[in-house]
């Protein structure tokens, strides 16, 4: 049958159905979900679209670009783990990276910044560097 965005399957508002007055067309259609899982061997397929364009879909990826929001610096950092999602709890099991999910990223990029633009070690214990 194939996955379809159209609306012509669904019912009237008075709870009738409605009747097929046409075929399915080309502009329609859907396609299945990356479902993107949290891998070292990283895969992205190229999809071609509408007007001869094209997506890409990732199905494997261990990194992203993450923003330090208080801090307004951007940096391509490596996923670590997916730690929780509100959807859903069999895509933190899975280790599926959707929109929203919260997931932990390796900091080192963003301490280096940190240290280049303030000169402050950030993650360091007070009386550490106070005693040393």
């Amino acid at each position: 049958m194939g996955i379809s965005r159209d609306s012509l399957h669904k019912r009237r508002a008075t709870g009738g159905r409605k009747k097929h007055w046409r075929k399915k067309k080309k502009y329609e259609l859907g396609r299945q979900s990356a479902n993107t899982k949290l891998s070292t061997n990283v895969a992205v397929r190229k999809v071609r679209v509408r007007g001869g364009n094209s997506k890409f879909r990732a199905l494997r990826l261990d990194h992203g670009n993450f923003s330090w929001g208080s801090e307004a610096t951007t940096r391509k950092v490596r996923i670590l783990d997916v730690s929780y999602n509100a959807s859903n709890n069999e895509l933190v099991r899975t280790q599926t990276l959707v929109k929203g999910c919260i997931v932990q990223v390796d900091a080192a990029p963003f301490k280096q910044w940190y240290q280049q633009h303030y000169g402050v070690e950030v993650g360091q214990k007070k009386r550490a560097a106070a005693a040393a």
